[in-house]
């Protein structure tokens, strides 16, 4: 076997490590996806480097299953196709309309589409070897795509002069994982295994080169950003309630004049009764006889009430 074979200790030693390494790399951006899920934001990161990890990574399945021998290649890839699929649910839990709708649809358009494209014109127009060097050259392609996928990150990272997107560990990781493997598929004399290695070793020390000279760099803050939080601020002071300030006169104090005399109606005093008048009053008051005998007379029939009760 080219990858187990006794005879090939060195490539078995480099493909085991190279299993290591990439195993350990599909986990790096563990951190990042739990503070999506933290915050159940994803908060501008993009979808399309887990999407092209998990279409390069079915394309590698195929491939080591085309070519005999190759069962290193089917473990580290099987692994990255489940754990890139654990990303991209969660990405698409998280994330806002307009960047689920683009996910779904790369994900349609590369995993479903083209993948099936490609498993049925190997399939139709070739044979044998062939059909494992026409697979093993769009391998090499789309595995090139894999590390170009970040350029869109770096070039946020040049715009920003921000580091956040980019994390140092995954940049690391990659570059190592990439060395290893162009060794492994020199040594087992793969080509398609060992070139886009190569590439992929180049944009990682790219990568960590912009973040060493970015790390303690002052972050750029971008017009648009700028724009945003203005018009956040403008839709605050539309939506702010004015304040009505109400002065309550204390007791003591002089009333305050009221100009709008139309609304202040004067009150008729009645003049003082005439003498005739009060007399009539007097006359009509009962006197205190009277008043006695009225209170005896209800007394009396109180009582008979309360027996009545009792009887």
């Amino acid at each position: 076997m080219a990858g187990l074979s006794l005879d090939h200790p060195l490539a078995f030693t480099f493909g085991l490590l190279g299993n290591i390494i990439s195993f350990m790399t599909y986990l790096a951006p563990l951190p990042t996806f739990y503070r999506i899920f933290k915050s159940k934001s994803t908060e501008g990161f993009q979808s399309v480097p887990y999407v092209v990890a998990l279409f390069s990574a079915m394309l590698w399945i195929y491939y080591a299953l085309l070519k005999s021998n190759e069962f290193l290649l089917i473990t580290v890839n099987a692994a990255g196709c489940v754990i890139e699929t654990i990303y991209i649910v969660i990405y698409l839990t998280y994330a806002p309309k307009k960047a689920k709708l683009f996910t779904a649809m790369i994900l349609l358009l590369l995993n479903v589409g083209v993948f099936g494209l490609i498993l049925l014109l190997t399939m139709l127009l070739s044979a044998g070897e062939k059909r494992v060097v026409l697979l093993g050259w769009v391998c090499v392609g789309f595995a090139v795509s894999v590390f170009v996928a970040p350029l869109s990150i770096i070039r946020k990272v040049v715009v920003t002069r921000s580091v956040e997107f980019m994390p140092f560990f995954l940049s690391l990781s990659l570059t190592v994982s990439a060395v290893v493997w162009f060794l492994y598929g020199l040594l087992i004399k793969d080509k398609y295994v060992a070139l886009p290695n190569v590439i992929g070793f180049t944009f990682g020390v790219i990568q960590m080169g912009l973040y060493a000279f970015y790390r303690n760099a002052k972050p750029r803050v971008l017009a648009k950003d700028v724009a945003d939080e203005k018009a956040t601020a403008a839709v605050d002071d539309t939506l702010k309630v004015p304040e009505h300030v109400v002065t309550i006169a204390k007791l003591g104090e002089p009333a305050v004049e009221i100009k709008n005399t139309e609304a202040v109606h004067p009150v008729a005093s009645s003049p003082p009764p005439t003498p005739t008048e009060e007399a009539k009053l007097e006359d009509d008051e009962p006197s205190a006889d009277e008043e006695v005998g009225k209170v005896a007379d209800k007394g009396s029939n109180s009582t008979e009430q309360v027996q009545m009760i009792h009887a």
